[in-house]
């Protein structure tokens, strides 16, 4: 496995840093397995599916998880040092690990203090430069002292251009997110389907499922040659239901298709994949890697964004689709101006 065969240049005004207005105006490139393309709109999604074929959304919530706080000074002549923590993943109900800035200026017993009431104390340094966070709060406290201070997660592409605003909360946010925050990244193909899409699919006869994977910031990170020798990921926390492998087992035995929107709920469709292709319930973690030459079982179209150069999210599409099928959209996504990334247009890809 070359990991040059999974780059392009991607001129940097084609990353999106707001969404469509409204969401579900956004573009939407089809491409069939036979390496045919199609320019559309991602309302045009429905006419593209049959009446019972099964759309399956990833419903976790993102957790304003982007913090800025100040560790005080530790003596007399020491200063108060400003923070900027990013919670990664959470370990119990008042402990999370964390990105934090500036790293080396933090010591295990520290405390950060957020605001009024508000603080946690460094418990740990952990490998890859993230510390551990223990929260003064822990369950629904914690998770409204963080929706009152905390910011939108958004990617780095994002962030390193524009701060999160106010206006993150809605459009970094899905429409049918549940209550569980624990996301620090937005499932974002989910982002383009608006109540009033859902009403039209729902009006299209096709069927909506629902699974739930807490999206990690190792989504974001460049892929690295061990990870190709391990086959494995970063480590993701998953469930498919047993009531929901039912229902999507049934229709997929009728001849309807799978749909999964998004990468995270395929990974997690995948993960949960027999190798008769049976979908079988589970939760609990998983690192499932997808590439070219892997099997690829549950998954019979799949509504996506488009993705980094070189990621392992391009690879999973590569996957499903051939490695020469998806260069070339990209390329003609490219050249047509189509917008890249979390806020950006979207794939149908139908192998």
């Amino acid at each position: 496995m070359n990991l040059a065969d999974f780059h392009f240049d991607l001129p940097e005004r084609l990353i999106a840093l707001r969404p469509a207005d409204p969401q579900d105006s956004a573009r939407l490139l089809v491409v069939h397995g036979d390496g045919r393309l199609e320019d559309a709109s991602v309302r045009d999604l429905p006419r593209y599916l049959t009446a019972g074929d099964v759309l399956v959304f990833n419903d976790t919530r993102v957790l304003p998880a982007a913090l800025k706080g100040v560790r005080p000074a530790r003596d007399e002549i020491g200063a108060d040092v400003a923070c900027d923590v990013n919670l990664v993943e959470r370990i119990d109900d008042h402990t999370w690990r964390a990105l934090a800035r500036p790293g080396k200026r933090l010591k295990p017993g520290d405390p950060i203090h957020f605001a009024e009431g508000f603080r946690a104390t460094i418990t740990q340094r952990l490998d890859g430069g993230e510390i551990e966070l223990a929260f003064d709060q822990s369950g629904p406290a914690l998770e409204q002292a963080l929706d009152a201070h905390g910011a939108m997660p958004l990617p780095p592409y994002i962030a390193r251009r524009r701060p999160a605003d106010a206006s993150d909360r809605e459009t970094y946010q899905t429409s049918f997110a549940g209550e569980d925050a624990a996301s620090v990244a937005a499932p974002t193909a989910g982002l383009h389907f608006t109540p009033r899409l859902l009403a039209e699919i729902d009006a299209a006869g096709l069927a909506r499922e629902t699974v739930r994977l807490h999206v990690g910031l190792g989504t974001f990170k460049p892929l690295e040659e061990a990870q190709l020798a391990a086959n494995r990921l970063h480590s993701e926390w998953r469930r498919l239901t047993p009531e929901t492998a039912t229902r999507l087992n049934a229709a997929r035995a009728a001849g309807h298709r799978c749909v999964p929107v998004g990468t995270t709920a395929m990974r997690t469709l995948e993960s949960c994949t027999t190798p008769d292709g049976t979908l079988a319930p589970a939760t609990g973690p998983t690192d499932i890697f997808l590439k070219p030459g892997d099997a690829v079982r549950a998954t019979d179209a799949l509504v996506t964004n488009f993705h980094l150069p070189g990621s392992s999210l391009f690879m999973l599409v590569c996957a499903l689709m051939g490695t020469d099928v998806m260069q070339a959209a990209y390329a003609h996504a490219i050249a047509s101006d189509y917008r890249f990334y979390s806020y950006g247009d979207a794939c149908l890809l139908l192998p």
